[in-house]
C-alpha cells in the first residue's frame, strides 16, 4: 500500500512540477561541443544555458551539488565531459522509454482481460503497473537530472517541442491513471475513466517516442 501511494501521489507530483516547466531535448546537440572546443580558452564563455530545469540546477548549476567535486568544476573541459555524460543519459532515457512502451502494452492486454471478468489476473496487472511506473518515472528522471546543454533552443517548430508537449499529456494521463486505480476497487464506476486515461497515456507516450525520431 505504501508503495502504491508513493507511485500514485508523491513521485508523480515531483516529476510533474519539473516536467511541466520544460523538458530538455533528448538529442545531444553537437553545436554544444563545437562551441566549447572553439572557445575553450575564453574563460568568459557561457558554460550554462540561461534557462534550465531547477532539478538540473540542483546537480549541475553554477553552485550545484556536483560542483563540489574537482572533476566537475565549471570549466570548458569539464562541460565537454558533461555533454558526453548527457549523451549516455539520453541513450538510457530512450532505451527505458521503449521498455516502458512494451510494459504498457502488456499491462493493457492484461487489463482488458481483467475488465472482461478474468479476476485471476489482478495480481499480474498490479505487478505490471508497478513495473511500468518504475520504468516510466525513471525515464523521466533521467531527462530531468541530465547535464544541461549549452546552446539555446532554436525558435519555431521542432520535434523536440512536440515531444515536450506530448510529455505533458502522457505525464498528466499517467498521474490520472494511477490516482483512478487507487480508488477503483471501491468505485467500479470509475473504470471507463481509468481506461481512457491509460489509453491516452500510452498513445501520447508512443507518439512522443515516434516524433523524436524525426
Amino acid at each position: 500500500m505504501k508503495l502504491k501511494i508513493l507511485f500514485t501521489f508523491i513521485i508523480p507530483f515531483l516529476v510533474f512540477a519539473n516536467i511541466s516547466a520544460q523538458i530538455n531535448d533528448t538529442i545531444v546537440n553537437n553545436e554544444d561541443t563545437d562551441l566549447l572546443n572553439e572557445l575553450s580558452d575564453n574563460i568568459e564563455v557561457q558554460l550554462l544555458p540561461k534557462k534550465f530545469l531547477f532539478t538540473q540546477k540542483i546537480l549541475w548549476g553554477q553552485k550545484g551539488l556536483i560542483r563540489n567535486f574537482k572533476a566537475f568544476k565549471l570549466t570548458p573541459e569539464n562541460r565537454t565531459k558533461e555533454l558526453k555524460i548527457r549523451k549516455y543519459v539520453f541513450k538510457a532515457h530512450q532505451t527505458l522509454g521503449m521498455l516502458t512502451s512494451a510494459g504498457m502494452i502488456a499491462q493493457g492486454i492484461v487489463g482488458w482481460k481483467l475488465y472482461n471478468g478474468n479476476n485471476q489476473l489482478k495480481d499480474l496487472h498490479e505487478g505490471l503497473a508497478t513495473g511500468v511506473n518504475i520504468a516510466y518515472f525513471t525515464t523521466a528522471s533521467l531527462a530531468l537530472f541530465a547535464p544541461p546543454k549549452i546552446v539555446s533552443e532554436h525558435k519555431g517548430y521542432s520535434s523536440i517541442k512536440v515531444h515536450r508537449a506530448l510529455a505533458i499529456i502522457h505525464l498528466s494521463s499517467m498521474i490520472a491513471t494511477n490516482v483512478l486505480s487507487f480508488y477503483l476497487e471501491d468505485n467500479p464506476n470509475l473504470r471507463p475513466y481509468h481506461r481512457a486515461a491509460a489509453f491516452t497515456a500510452f498513445g501520447s507516450f508512443l507518439a512522443a517516442e515516434i516524433i523524436i525520431k524525426f
